[in-house]
């Protein structure tokens, strides 16, 4: 018995040893297995770091096309960077010329590897797919001819044509393309040499102002083998093609900041601290003016693509579009100003010895400047006070696309819609404007008057060539392409205050002789005026706020009274007798919260309907410090017109347009039997004014007499939204901007 327990205590004290101690055994089993796990990270760190050296040390010197490699073990795992995805190369040729130096450049792009495209501009929708490049990771090659006078060849006219009006749209904004790289080279004859390359040079500097990164500088083929850099055209393209080619190579091994290296490089020659000859100080007479009057270095020699947009004016870190130049070169260039001055100046000086205006003369609303900054943002100018532009929805109906809101809620045919003004100037500053103020402001007519059949003329004219511009670009439908040409309805809200013009009863009335309909926005600052006015098929009345405080700081007019002004133009609205409509712009923290001030403007004019709107961001401006934090979503702008109907008796919600972030409100009235009659008999309408006009005012017709009923796609909780089935929606690809239109 006593040897039975002694053998149990033998093999039961450890036991009983081990779990009293137990803790002591847990610390060192973590212990164990922390170190072991330390181990195993730093064997296999080091076994990475010599795979690597050694598969470094057998790379070849000369990189090919990014491929991913795919490998064994762990480090597979791991991708390697894509810095260059492939390559764009687009071309704009009359003669072929063009074509075939973009086949040639193709084919040596396509031997280092890498994936081309060769894209003839004319089938290139810059409006669909530019955008895309900013994400891409392509390199965009441009080769392109220039045409005579300057122009670009036929397949170019309408990239060249967007290009333009985006790089001067203030709602594209400054930084639309940064991300894309380009390269363009030009083709020209310097025998022409006011207009030799420009087409090459517009579009470089175009993408520039738009903050693409060019990757080098444009290069210029010259025809005349004269003044041939190189001795003829093919030469001087072989040249740019082996620099392009190595340029590439070093992108792809993602070798950006050689050129900052180069630009740092060449400061410290300036400044004596240049080592190794690694830069040469260039000739006075090198100098030339670059994009957005930057001054840059002239190329010479091998020397002549060496200059990136990373050494231009800091367009990669959002700087503004200005350049960097040395001490030394600020007296030379300060000195060439005031020459450049006094030249301009001169002939002005002579122009005033000449003949002195008299005190009573008045001038013309457009100076040359604001000629200039209006012809840049792709208006058609008429006269010395008129305006024509297309609208985006005209372009987008045009190739199936839909149309704009006034589509959706009164049936305008939008692609033949001609949208102008016969004044320019404005009596409000408002925050939201598209234009950032570029147009003349006043609170009377204090210019020269042209004619209105002038205006009309001209403006159809006008309108109708932008349109033509549009026959052989990608989408455009050739049956609505014809129907564009024949103008059937005029919105005059493009810029300005339209009633401003003394002659606009006179304009009206010239519109509805040729049978185009009328659609006037006034801004609610001349009542006399609105009282004044003939019948038009719509007037609109601009309420973007509802009480003074915010009146003021969203409109920002610059009448003294323009509160009083503001009520007294609302109570003339409530006179009329043809359809009448608020419109409400509504800005985020501005003006969303004042819903019961609305609700008595409303009863103040009676519209017969209320168009509310979210506002649209134009970009940054010195003018406004509105932002997209004050752009409402859709949704946002459902809930304050639900909120607002519920305080207005005998108003409903009757249609939406998404797509516009816009709703309308419709007087019930227009509601028959249950059924929306929003839009517009356009025939019936002009029977109704001719019947007007020759009576002499004597015989009235009201809103009711030409209204039309709402198809069922465009009322509100209608699955579409808004949008017309007969056309099929497009989504922008790139929404880093909203450029809505009106």
């Amino acid at each position: 018995m006593d040897a039975s327990f002694a053998a149990w205590d033998h093999f039961y004290m450890p036991l009983v040893s081990l779990w009293v101690n137990r803790f002591y055994v847990y610390l060192g089993l973590a212990v164990g297995v922390s170190l072991c796990i330390c181990f195993q990270v730093i064997i296999k760190k080091l076994g990475d770091r010599s795979t690597e050296r050694s598969s470094l040390q057998k790379a070849p010197p000369a990189p090919v096309a990014p491929v991913v490699p795919v490998a064994n073990g762990p480090a597979s795992l791991q991708k390697k960077e894509v810095h260059v995805s492939g390559v764009k190369i687009f071309y704009a040729s009359q003669t072929g010329t063009a074509k075939g130096l973009a086949t040639s450049l193709s084919k040596e792009v396509t031997a280092l590897g890498f994936p081309v495209a060769v894209i003839n501009l004319k089938e290139y929708d810059p409006d669909d797919h530019l955008g895309e490049e900013v994400t891409s990771k392509n390199i965009c090659v441009f080769v392109v001819a220039t045409y005579s006078d300057g122009r670009p060849p036929d397949n170019a006219e309408w990239f060249c044509k967007w290009l333009e009006e985006a790089a001067n749209d203030f709602r594209f904004g400054k930084i639309y393309l940064k991300g894309m790289r380009y390269a363009v080279f030009g083709l020209g004859n310097s025998v022409y040499e006011s207009n030799f390359n420009k087409v090459g040079k517009n579009i470089d500097r175009w993408l520039w102002m738009l903050s693409a990164r060019r990757i080098m500088t444009c290069g210029e083929g010259d025809s005349n083998v004269v003044k041939s850099r190189h001795g003829s055209l093919e030469a001087d393209f072989a040249a740019w093609q082996a620099y392009f080619l190595s340029r590439l190579q070093d992108l792809s091994r993602g070798s950006c900041g050689e050129e900052k290296k180069k630009k740092k490089s060449c400061r410290n020659h300036h400044q004596g601290k240049c080592e190794k000859g690694e830069c040469k100080i260039k000739k006075k007479e090198g100098r030339h003016m670059g994009p957005a009057g930057s001054q840059q270095e002239a190329p010479e020699g091998g020397e002549q693509f060496e200059t990136t947009s990373e050494e231009e004016s800091g367009v990669e870190e959002g700087q503004s579009h200005s350049s960097v130049m040395d001490v030394e070169d600020l007296g030379k260039m300060m000195d060439s100003m005031k020459k450049a001055k006094e030249e301009k100046e001169q002939p002005n000086m002579k122009l005033d010895l000449s003949r002195s205006p008299g005190k009573d003369e008045k001038r013309e609303m457009i100076t040359p400047a604001l000629r200039e900054a209006l012809s840049k943002q792709g208006y058609q100018l008429i006269g010395s006070h008129s305006g024509v532009k297309l609208c985006r929805w005209t372009k987008s109906m045009l190739r199936g696309r839909g149309g704009c809101y006034k589509h959706t809620f009164y049936g305008i045919e939008s692609h033949r819609c001609m949208e102008t003004t016969p004044s320019l100037a404005c009596a409000n500053k408002c925050v939201f404007c598209w234009r950032h103020h570029t147009n003349p402001v006043g609170t009377e007519w204090r210019w020269k008057m042209d004619q209105p059949d002038m205006i009309l003329q001209e403006a159809i004219e006008n309108h109708q060539d932008m349109i033509r511009q549009f026959k052989g670009v990608p989408g455009v439908k050739a049956s609505r392409l014809e129907e564009g040409l024949q103008v059937k309805h005029c919105a005059l809200s493009l810029v300005g205050e339209p009633i401003m013009y003394p002659q606009i009863n006179r304009f009206l009335k010239l519109l509805h002789q040729q049978r185009i309909s009328s659609f006037l926005v006034t801004n609610a600052q001349f009542p006399m005026e609105i009282r004044n006015l003939e019948p038009v098929t719509q007037l609109y009345v601009s309420v973007d706020a509802s009480t003074k405080d915010s009146l003021k700081k969203i409109d920002r007019p610059l009448f003294k009274d323009f509160w009083q002004r503001f009520l007294d133009s609302l109570r003339a609205l409530a006179e009329k007798q043809q359809r009448t409509v608020y419109r409400l712009t509504l800005v985020k923290a501005w003006n969303v919260e004042e819903l019961q001030a609305y609700s008595e403007l409303v009863s103040l004019g009676e519209p017969d309907f209320i168009e509310v709107k979210g506002v649209t961001y134009c970009g940054e401006s010195s003018a406004s410090n509105l932002t997209m934090a004050n752009v409402p979503w859709h949704e946002e702008v459902i809930h304050f017109v639900e909120e607002l109907v519920d305080l207005l008796p005998n108003y409903e919600i009757a249609c939406e347009h998404e797509h516009s972030n816009c709703l309308l409100i419709a007087h019930t009235k227009f509601k028959i039997d249950g059924e929306w009659w929003t839009w517009i008999d356009y025939d019936q309408f002009q029977e109704l004014i001719q019947e007007y006009e020759t009576s002499h005012g004597s015989k009235t017709f009201s809103a009711k007499d030409y209204m039309a009923k709402t198809p069922h796609w465009a009322v509100f909780g209608a699955s579409e939204r808004g949008f017309d089935p007969k056309d099929t929606r497009f989504q922008r690809k790139n929404k880093s901007k909203d450029i809505s239109g009106c």
